[in-house]
């Protein structure tokens, strides 16, 4: 099932495949508590995720580095992301040839999709031909982490070749519960293994974490790295006040702007009250790779500016040709097409600590959303901006009546009762152990991912982004893991690249 890329709506909430994290009652969210799968399977999030490859802006990296992250600007990473990936399109100075990840553009040929690039085009709107190398703004084709109809995960592009390798061991079914420490110097690993095995794994030099978002700072504050008082509230011995761990906590929110499709052309006819038709599609996948189970679906999209004013997009669209809800557990009540439009650097902060001392219990996670009112301000204006788009010429053979938020629904009052209602996770928590300058005392890892105040332990994952990407965060994370890989193992980093960036003229 992970590997056919249609079905992974059906990953999600398998706890099999997803951690199915929860947040906390959001209060500025009608009290909502927001859903949050993580990757629970060799591969993580990669395994589950949509598999919309994006890197994020230039300026996003640059701005690491004003964070505090030293030597991780735009002209540092960008050699990473390169060796990272595997382009269908070739090589060229922002894209890879020959690394382990394999990116390709969608092949479904859906016309709904051109249409939506073209309203776009027809709103004002730049068309831009790669969204991940010298324009970001506009609009276009993604690109997607498929190969030959098939998901191509950091499982399969870089963990399944090394399987044979005899330095490296693979335990599943296992917990990490605790970082063992030989005085201030991290030495290894306390896990169970199956319900209730305690077993222990040493480390002959450094320790590295890469659990994600949540699991990673769980596992640093479970092992008495973390805020001082908070630890000693739980009965942890405190072995370094790191007060910046579980913090800074930011994740993507999105919303649909949904229409009705006068004609048969989207998923409706893909859903189990039409049996025939997914046995048809799965016979089909199984056997060649191909057909309508082979692309994610969420194969054009683009990223504008709010405003003039700021420097570079600020808002993502990714289209679909179908409407999902309730992370997809929900089928579609007619042929009808949506928009899934969000803010890709909201101002909202939140934090995650512990529930319980037991490993096995989920932490708190309380992201603050829209505790910011200029975040609520942004997604009122995600709406009116889709409705632009889908107003234009290009939908007038295929537009139909809106179904979100729905026709009567244009006050703000209205649309930001529609956000509070309706707005989804993106599923993209990060930066919960920043990388920064060790003089920041909200820093967690310094730029060469040790963790400050102790020896011997590293964190490498989305964790220790200092401020979360403009763009789904797969992308960055590999390309983070790449340089972290020769910061480790103590090589020289690649050259730097020059390749330009674009500025918009206004």
């Amino acid at each position: 099932m992970i590997h056919m890329p249609a079905a992974l709506m059906y990953c999600l909430k398998n706890r099999k495949y997803s951690w199915c994290y929860e947040t906390e009652p959001q209060k500025y969210v009608d009290g909502r508590r927001f859903f949050w799968p993580r990757g629970k399977v060799l591969g993580g999030s990669s395994s589950i995720n949509a598999m919309v490859y994006v890197r994020g802006h230039a300026y996003d990296f640059d701005r690491w580095e004003k964070e505090g992250a030293q030597g991780w600007s735009y002209a540092d990473c960008l050699p990473y992301f390169r060796k990272c990936q595997t382009h269908e399109l070739g090589a060229n100075e922002y894209r890879g040839g020959d690394g382990p990840l394999y990116v390709s553009r969608g092949r479904s040929r859906n016309p709904l999709y051109k249409a939506f690039i073209d309203a776009a085009v027809q709103t004002g709107y730049p068309f831009t031909d790669d969204g991940n190398g010298y324009q970001q703004e506009g609009f276009g084709y993604f690109d997607m982490t498929i190969r030959d109809g098939k998901r191509c995960s950091t499982a399969v592009g870089y963990l399944k070749p090394a399987m044979a390798r005899r330095n490296l061991s693979v335990i599943t079914d296992a917990l990490a519960t605790k970082i063992l420490f030989d005085k201030n110097r991290a030495v290894g690993m306390e896990y169970l293994h199956g319900r209730d095995t305690v077993k222990r794994a040493y480390a002959s030099r450094d320790v590295i974490l890469s659990g994600g978002a949540i699991n990673s700072p769980q596992l640093l504050l479970l092992s008495g790295i973390g805020n001082g008082e908070d630890l000693k509230k739980m009965g942890i011995p405190v072995l370094a006040h790191l007060p910046g761990v579980g913090q800074n906590l930011q994740d993507h929110l999105e919303l649909y702007v949904a229409q009705k499709c006068t004609q048969p052309l989207t998923l409706y006819s893909y859903q189990w009250k039409f049996p025939h038709n997914m046995v048809r599609a799965g016979l089909q996948w199984f056997t060649t790779s191909t057909g309508v189970a082979s692309t994610s679906h969420l194969e054009s999209g683009g990223f504008v500016r709010s405003s003039p004013d700021v420097p570079h997009p600020d808002i993502q669209f990714h289209f679909l040709p179908s409407v999902i809800s309730d992370h997809g557990q929900k089928p579609a009540p007619c042929h009808a097409y949506q928009v899934h439009v969000g803010t890709m650097r909201p101002l909202g902060r939140g934090y995650l600590k512990l529930r319980t001392t037991d490993p096995r219990q989920n932490p708190i996670i309380e992201p603050n959303y829209l505790s910011n009112s200029e975040d609520v301000r942004d997604l009122r204006q995600c709406i009116r901006i889709s409705r632009e788009i889908f107003a234009q010429k290009a939908f007038d053979p295929f537009r139909g009546e809106e179904l979100l938020p729905g026709s009567a629904t244009q006050s703000d009052r209205d649309l930001d009762a529609f956000v509070r209602k309706t707005t989804e996770t993106a599923y993209h928590p990060s930066c919960t152990a920043k990388m920064g300058s060790p003089k920041d005392p909200s820093t967690v890892v310094g730029p060469d991912l040790r963790v400050v105040g102790v020896e011997g332990l590293r964190v490498v994952d989305a964790s220790i982004m200092p401020s979360i990407v403009s763009g789904n965060l797969n992308a960055a994370t590999v390309m983070l893991a790449e340089k972290s890989a020769d910061i480790i193992l103590g090589r020289p980093p690649l050259p730097r690249s020059s390749a330009p960036v674009w500025k918009p003229s206004v």
